[in-house]
């Protein structure tokens, strides 16, 4: 009962805070500029200045792994190679089949992998590192994937691809982090009224990204693509952390380090995995479904997790 009671308390409160922005949004206190507005605002500005505080704050010579860099990148790149792979030959509907990728594997990592980990620990715990580890490799994978499978794949694929690069070099979660690690590096210490003015600002990037999450939630899109829908859900959710979770703990990593793997595997599909699809010209209403669903059922999923794996003494 203890070890559920934890799991509940890591996960209700994330998704109480969606719920609450879905109502307001419902009750149109909230409209879609806004939200728009305030996905923005928590990309470029927020979340860079809470994993950025998070870093400089810690000794980095003593919380920078490689070995688990490493882990999450390679991975991720299996996890994308073999999906990728296996709907070249499975997958009956090539218009799409780029989309289904992109949605297997591109999860939440920033929005909801900070805020599960500070919610357990008070801080961003791992996550920088398994951001590094991954989001780079995300961005990259989903340009060739949807290039290649895209209506214009011949006419955009070089461009998609340039275009993606300097975006991760402009990528302000990114630039947040490695400035992080310059500032603990080097170890500087901000005066107090710039430190407090940084946690004030940080302060925001959890409630608010949940809310603009919420708020930004469209359940009657998960009706469409209903099978691919669920298949792929299943694969975000369940098969991969399946896979996976073991070898990272055979390989010691514990607490932190593996709640952000569980949430690098698990974690439902970001909405950007929309965006992008659109942008390139797919019709997007699979990825839509598939971020609606697993962003729905990870309530339960993570739950389940991180029970399993407090049960196992892991976390």
């Amino acid at each position: 009962m203890e070890n559920l009671i934890f799991s509940l308390n890591a996960t209700i409160p994330v998704f109480l805070l969606m719920v609450l922005g879905y109502i307001l949004r419902q009750l149109k206190v909230v409209d879609e500029p806004f939200v728009n507005t305030l996905n923005s605002f928590n990309f470029k500005i927020t979340l860079p200045v809470l994993l950025f505080r998070d870093i400089a704050d810690s000794d980095f010579y003593s919380v920078w792994d490689t070995r688990y860099v490493l882990y999450c990148f390679f991975v991720t790149f299996f996890c994308i190679a073999v999906i990728w792979l296996l709907t070249a030959f499975l997958y009956k509907d090539k218009t799409h089949a780029g989309e289904f990728v992109q949605a297997s594997f591109r999860g939440s990592a920033a929005v909801l992998g900070i805020a599960f980990i500070q919610n357990i620990y008070g801080n961003a715990g791992m996550a920088p590192l398994m951001i590094i580890g991954t989001v780079p490799l995300y961005n990259i994978a989903a340009v060739l994937i949807l290039s290649f499978t895209g209506p214009h794949r011949e006419a955009s694929g070089k461009k998609a691809l340039l275009k993606s690069v300097k975006g991760i070099l402009t990528n302000p979660i990114i630039i947040g982090i490695f400035l992080g690690m310059a500032i603990s590096s080097a170890g500087l210490r901000f005066p107090f009224i710039i430190s407090k003015s940084i946690d004030s600002v940080s302060s925001l990037a959890t409630p608010l990204a949940l809310l603009g999450l919420g708020a930004g939630f469209e359940g009657r899109k998960a009706l469409k693509q209903i099978k691919p829908t669920i298949f792929c859900s299943a694969v975000k959710l369940l098969v991969q952390p399946l896979l996976f979770l073991p070898l990272a703990a055979a390989l010691g990593f514990r607490d932190e380090k593996m709640v952000a793997i569980l949430i690098m595997l698990g974690a439902p599909t970001t909405v950007s995995c929309y965006i992008m699809a659109k942008n390139m010209g797919h019709e997007g209403t699979l990825t839509s479904s598939v971020v609606v669903a697993t962003t729905f059922f990870s309530s339960v999923t993570i739950t389940l997790w991180l029970f399993v794996l407090r049960s196992f003494g892991l976390i």
